[in-house]
């Protein structure tokens, strides 16, 4: 909590962090994806390579949420193909970028 000085009237600061906005991407995600009728889950700060599970009519799909200037490597793709192949999923990256449309990448497609 902190307070204003002049009012004395206390507030709380939000604090952006990395973390807390790529939460907040994910959180756009699930939600974009659940519209679609996607079931899906969050794998919350597990620091692994998939950040999105979600399933629909027999489908499994993966995502990689990025933000800002956030990047994956290659080693990463490679590591996101192993997973898509493991679990017979499509694997994408989503990135959100400052003043630009939604990109998706997709990185492996088990169906094709």
């Amino acid at each position: 909590m902190a307070e204003n000085g002049r009012t004395g009237v206390r507030y709380l600061r939000l604090v952006s962090t990395p973390y807390t906005r790529g939460r907040s991407r994910e959180y756009q995600v699930l939600h974009r994806l659940r519209e679609e009728g996607w079931f899906c889950s969050r794998s919350a700060a597990s620091h692994g390579p998939v950040d999105i599970f979600a399933g629909k009519n027999g489908k499994v799909l993966m995502v990689q949420v990025k933000s800002g200037k956030g990047r994956a490597s290659k080693e990463e793709k490679e590591i996101l193909k192993l997973w898509g192949k493991a679990f017979q999923a499509k694997v994408e990256i989503w990135r959100y970028r400052k003043g630009k449309p939604l990109e998706r990448e997709v990185v492996f497609d088990h169906d094709g």
